[in-house]
């Protein structure tokens, strides 16, 4: 499968580009907003009341409304994503509140996320230490495709990290030791939260039905395949504009994931808030390596590219 929508060849990789940048641009790049991140947030969180009062008040056609408001929900992963990094808001509260929400609405623990985050980031793309590399998350069949893009897998290690991280030691090799007291306080509260939506759902079953965990399932295909296209496919090398996948998309989309399609841009500047990813995109546009023209071309060419085997090969 080949990247290269570019004929261009990159002259510098990341660390020489990021260098090459004035220190009064790195320093207006870096700089983070509480107003702009919160509008970001209200709007987002806007969309989800507006779509779950619809399908609450059971309105004509409201299935149809269950897909928009369960991509709404799943997207949140991009805001829990940008919070590891905190750069969504100045505040470093408001960053620990919003990604601990996110994770909360879509079964992934924050604290937990951040470390295997970091260290994808430390390690994009690197075989035997990339943990999305050990998680499985680059599908080679078209069986390994259909069950990732279904977010079964997701849902079901989401939830196998939750309880290990309750009850069990942490073993994972990213999380440092000083960090696994709060990583098993969230967890606990996590889990004692949804005992508690259970308990509401014995009055209440079809609202966290059709409100939450239905929808959840329903956009996971979507959010699964929007990851796929940050480094799917793209080589094992150390250079973050070759490691890394920019997709120019609409710009509703943008909003909906945070401007995250600039994903080449922010691994090259992991502190760079959202807002300004647009403006770094415009600096490192000439370096890119792997830049794809849409989620549905990305999608389409991974598709092409996989070993028709459907039997299971990991």
């Amino acid at each position: 499968m080949s990247d290269a929508d570019h004929d261009r060849e990159s002259t510098i990789d990341h660390r020489e580009f990021v260098a090459s940048l004035p220190a009064a641009t790195r320093t207006r790049l870096q700089q983070r907003s509480n107003a702009q991140g919160v509008l970001h947030l209200c709007s987002h969180l806007g969309a989800i009341l507006l779509s779950g009062t619809l399908i609450y008040l059971r309105v004509p056609f409201w299935p149809a409304i269950l897909p928009v408001h369960g991509v709404l929900l799943v997207f949140l992963f991009t805001l829990e994503h940008e919070c590891t990094h905190m750069t969504p808001f100045r505040s470093r509260a408001i960053n620990e509140w919003a990604g601990q929400l996110a994770g909360l609405v879509i079964l992934l623990p924050f604290r937990w996320f951040r470390y295997f985050h970091l260290a994808h980031h430390k390690y994009t793309n690197v075989p035997g230490k990339d943990p999305e590399l050990l998680a499985g998350d680059r599908p080679e069949t078209v069986f390994q495709f259909l069950k990732y893009a279904s977010g079964t897998p997701a849902l079901i290690g989401n939830a196998g990290t939750l309880v290990r991280n309750a009850f069990l030691p942490v073993t994972d090799s990213f999380v440092p030791d000083s960090a696994i007291p709060g990583i098993r306080r969230e967890a606990r509260m996590m889990l004692l939260t949804y005992a508690a939506v259970a308990g509401t759902a014995l009055t209440l079953p079809t609202d966290v039905l059709w409100l939450w965990l239905v929808p959840l399932c329903i956009g996971q295909p979507f959010l699964r395949l929007y990851l796929l296209a940050e480094h799917g496919r793209c080589p094992f090398v150390t250079n973050m504009f070759e490691n890394t996948r920019t997709t120019l998309t609409l710009w509703p989309v943008r909003w909906l994931s945070w401007n995250m399609p600039f994903h080449t841009e922010h691994h090259a500047v992991p502190n760079v808030p959202f807002y300004r990813l647009p403006e770094l995109h415009a600096l490192a546009e000439p370096h890119l390596r792997v830049v794809e023209k849409g989620y549905v071309r990305f999608t389409g060419r991974y598709a092409r590219s996989l070993s028709p085997r459907m039997r299971r090969t990991d």
